[in-house]
């Protein structure tokens, strides 16, 4: 091993499973270094304490194991500023695993400094997004830290290959490990994402067996629930009335989105790194979020403002996709976003049904709706039904100009002797 590759100590984002804890192992008999273990709940609704306990089986001293219970930050500093832009990944894609990779990549750096690491590490496979999203972030906070990324540097390349390396380590492995998954998954507040094996074939339906919420929209319950979600400046904080923290909202939302089967989303998507793959997303509080917030701005954003966001809104989404959370230009796009929602504050009623959210009301006490102007019985107001008829023909001067054009040219053009 030369130079340029010594580590002392290294910060693993490590989850407990199989693959990190092969990871871990391959670390410390690779690089003869000190591993630092740093495992995040970030709401994926699994016991964390195996893996502490797992870390400390695997020789990492106690001092060194980081569980950290993230879900209010996620909720709070990634997921609502993202909401707030009603951010949706080439139109559908809710971005439930993009969002939770930089504030991974920000705790692990944090823990870096804390523990006196020279290294990070991520168990991300060479052809995902997650090895982007991870190291751009990394790169972001702390320039010169040395990142490792097993997976692009092992030979480890078969799950037998791994099973054994996991064998001749004497690393626990569960029953239904030893076999080669059938798909994978990540899980957290916001979503839960599914790829591989079996969905692989986009000509084919998603299995039932493969979406995490045993209810599917057409089992879900004959009569719909309605809900009311309160928003101030952009961010929803109460539900029904009652006030509650960002968490504990998404969690309540998603507990209501599975009742009725909604958020299932089957997406073939461009990936940074060139290729297309088909993933299958559940979003189901996050889906309910998304069709309130722009049911609020519906009535309290004016056209002008309301179309540029929905002109940024794709290149906001790509960047939170590709990996630049900690870029500049994502933070100027955050400012122009938040400035937006001064005034997105109000009630939007919702209508849960067989797999949809649906507006069905919204009230806000900075509504710009006026009924007096939009009436078609006789309003008050500013309103002269007279006043439209320059305002078209301003806008039709250049219209009537292009036409004027294409006719005198018509008239000029040779005609063709056949």
């Amino acid at each position: 091993m030369n130079s340029k590759t010594k580590v002392k100590r290294v910060v693993l984002a490590y989850s407990g499973g199989l693959d990190t804890s092969i990871i871990l192992k391959w670390l410390q008999t690779t690089y003869g270094c000190e591993v630092v273990t740093f495992t995040a709940d970030l709401g994926q609704g699994e016991e964390l304490e195996p893996a502490r306990q797992k870390a400390l089986l695997l020789g990492i001293k106690r001092e060194h194991i980081f569980v950290e219970d993230l879900r209010e930050e996620f909720v709070r500093d990634y997921v609502f500023p993202m909401f707030r832009a009603n951010a949706q990944y080439e139109g559908l894609y809710l971005l439930g695993t993009s969002i939770a990779r930089p504030l991974i990549a920000k705790k692990q750096i944090e823990i870096a400094r804390k523990a006196g690491a020279d290294a990070v590490a991520h168990g991300a496979t060479g052809k995902g997004n997650d090895q982007v999203r991870f190291e751009l972030s990394y790169y972001a906070l702390e320039p010169d830290i040395k990142v490792i990324a097993p997976w692009r540097e092992w030979d480890l390349t078969s799950r037998s290959a791994l099973i054994a390396f996991a064998e001749k380590n004497q690393i626990p492995i569960a029953k239904d490990k030893r076999g080669e998954a059938p798909f994978s998954t990540d899980a957290n507040l916001l979503h839960v994402s599914s790829e591989g094996k079996v969905l692989e074939d986009p000509a084919q339906e998603v299995p039932e067996y493969i979406y995490s919420c045993p209810i599917s929209p057409e089992d879900a319950p004959d009569e719909a629930e309605y809900i009311e979600i309160d928003f101030e400046r952009g961010d929803a904080a109460a539900i029904d009335g009652k006030p509650m923290t960002p968490a504990t909202l998404l969690a309540h939302l998603n507990e209501c989105g599975r009742r009725h089967g909604i958020g299932r989303l089957d997406l073939v998507e461009n990936r940074f790194v060139g290729m297309k793959s088909r993933g299958m997303y559940e979003t189901p509080g996050g889906t309910i979020l998304h069709c309130a917030h722009r049911g609020m701005e519906q009535i309290t954003l004016d056209r002008g403002a309301a179309h540029l966001k929905d002109e940024l809104m794709p290149k906001y989404a790509e960047l939170i996709y590709d990996g630049f959370w900690f870029s500049s230009e994502r933070e100027m796009l955050q400012a122009l976003i938040d400035r937006s929602q001064e005034f997105v504050s109000g009630r939007v009623r919702l209508k849960l049904f067989k797999g949809s959210a649906a507006v069905v009301g919204r009230s806000s006490s900075y509504s710009l709706y006026d009924r007096d102007l939009v009436t078609f019985e006789e309003g008050i107001g500013a309103y002269d039904h007279r006043d439209a008829a320059g305002f078209i023909k301003l806008n039709a001067l250049r219209l009537r100009t292009l036409a004027r054009r294409a006719r005198k040219s018509a008239a000029s053009a040779p005609i063709s002797k056949g």
